[in-house]
This record gives C-alpha cells, structure tokens and sequence, in this order.
C-alpha cells in the first residue's frame, strides 16, 4: 500500500491505531502468568524434595501430596496455554474496537455479532476475575507455611545463645497445614533439626519461588482486572457512538421530510421583515418561503 502522504505521517497513523491500553495489560498477563507457572511447577517439586526429605519417612506418608503436586502441575500447564491464547484474542479484539483504528482506517459501524462477542469477553474476563481471586489467595498458603518455619527458625537461633534447653519445643508441623496425614511419622522438626532445614538449599530455593509465585498471581489479577474495566468503558463509548448515530441519522430524517412536504429547498418560517430589521445593513433580507415548487 502506497503511502503519498509521508513515510513519518503513515507511522504515526499506524502507531496512533494501537490499543495501549489493551497492550499493558496482554503485557502484564503475560508476565504475571509466566512468573506464576513457571515459579509454582519448580516451588511444587522443590517442596515435594523438602516435604520427603525432611518430613516423612514412608512413601505412603506423601504418596497423597506427591499426587495433589502432579495433578497441580498439569493445572499450571493448562492455565499458561488457556491464558497465552486469551491474551492474543483480548489483544486483537482490542485492535479492532479502538477508537484510534477507526480514525485511521475510516468509519466503523459494530455489528450485533461484535457486541456480543464484546459482552461475552466482558463476562468471561469478570468470571476469571473471581476464580483468580481464588487463585490469589491459594498461593499465599505455602508462602505463609514457610514464612512461619523462617520465623520459627529465627527464633531458635536467638535461643541457642540464651536458653538451648528450649529450643526444642519449638516445631513446624506439616500435617497441621494438610501437607502430611495426621499418622505421618515424624510429621514435624523441632530445635536444631529445624534450624538445619533452614539453612539447606532446598528451604531457601522453595521459599523464594513461593514469594514469586504469589507475586505473580498478584500481577495475572492486576491485568485481569485492567481488562475487565478497559472492556467495560469499551463498551459504554461504542454504545454511546451508536446513540450519537442514530440521534443524528433521525435529524437527517426530519430535515429530509420537511424538505419533501414543503416542496422547496426549507427557509426561516419567520417574517421577512422580521428578520431583516435584524441583519446588518449590507446583509440581503432572506427569500419568502415557498408554497409548491419552485
């Protein structure tokens, strides 16, 4: 497509046809569900290693978690499929309802097929809302577990150097959080054997993802939320462009069929001499009005 206008004048018509607004948030999802799946699928396995070296001795103790953890990292391959195409549809329903694409590549009329497909991303993005609220909140339990046994090991720290006799009341017990059956042996680390699990790879590892996982979900539901609202005023604009429409096409109407029933082309149906005591000087007074054709 030739451009006679200007190579600088076409870019910045191309440019001003972006959706910035619907391009943030693709942005942010797509950082906050990387940061969250692909945190959360090595947070899983890292504890699922924590969980069995530290915490159980049988393979039937966490046989149960080792499969929560499995079916939850099929879960993170799915939601970073669904979510990588959600986003791409998102963003090209963002293309093609700015406002911006119209003014570049003329008049746009929206069809009955287009708000409804507007109205259903309004309802399918405010549901994800919800379910990632859920989401949301779900990720700040392990990140709740192990800021407790950081605490917790902090503490017996402080207490080696006072009172090393009762350090060993102080425990972590994973069954008490539903990560361990109640009849797991030994379930739980006390004293120095909780210390030691706090100064191991695995601990700080794990912990660390955990954080970035719920930092993620943080930022999925920050974008998740830009695009329900950024629908949501869409909406409303294309619905008032349409009320403006059609208030102006009555207008057309109206002045069309006065032209027909008056039969002539319509003048002020005021008095010519009102009118012209009114004028300046130099203006002519306006032509009577016409009775038939002309």
């Amino acid at each position: 497509m030739s451009c006679p206008i200007g190579c600088y004048d076409c870019c910045m018509k191309c440019l001003g046809g972006v959706p910035y607004c619907s391009l943030v948030a693709t942005l942010l999802c797509f950082s906050g569900i990387a940061l969250f799946c692909g945190c959360g699928h090595q947070a899983l396995t890292e504890m699922e290693r924590l969980i069995e070296r530290y915490f159980a001795r049988n393979l039937q103790d966490y046989s149960t978690l080792a499969y929560l953890i499995q079916y939850f990292q099929y879960v993170i391959y799915f939601l970073a499929s669904f979510f990588f195409l959600y986003c791409i549809v998102l963003l090209a329903e963002g293309f093609y309802t700015t406002s911006a694409t119209k003014q570049t590549f003329g008049e746009f009329r929206s069809t009955l097929c287009g708000r409804c497909l507007s109205s259903t991303f309004i309802l399918i993005t405010y549901l994800l809302v919800v379910v990632w609220l859920l989401v949301f909140a779900f990720s700040a339990l392990p990140v709740y577990f192990f800021y407790n046994m950081d605490t917790t090991c902090h503490t017996i720290t402080v207490l080696t150097e006072k009172n090393p006799a009762s350090i060993n009341q102080l425990c972590i017990d994973a069954r008490q959080y539903g990560l361990l059956p109640w009849n797991a042996l030994p379930g739980k680390a006390c004293g120095m054997t909780l210390s030691t699990v706090c100064t191991t790879r695995e601990f700080r590892l794990t912990y660390d993802l955990y954080i970035a996982t719920f930092a993620g979900a943080g930022i999925t539901l920050l974008a998740l939320i830009h695009c329900c609202l950024q629908l949501a005023v869409r909406q409303v604009a294309l619905k008032e462009e349409r009320r403006q429409e059609k208030d102006q096409r009555k207008s057309y109407e109206l002045y069309g069929r006065l032209q027909k029933d008056i039969g002539g082309t319509l003048r002020s149906p005021y008095a010519p001499h009102i009118i012209s005591d009114s004028l300046p000087p130099d203006c002519p007074p306006p032509l009577p009005i016409l009775h038939g054709n002309p």
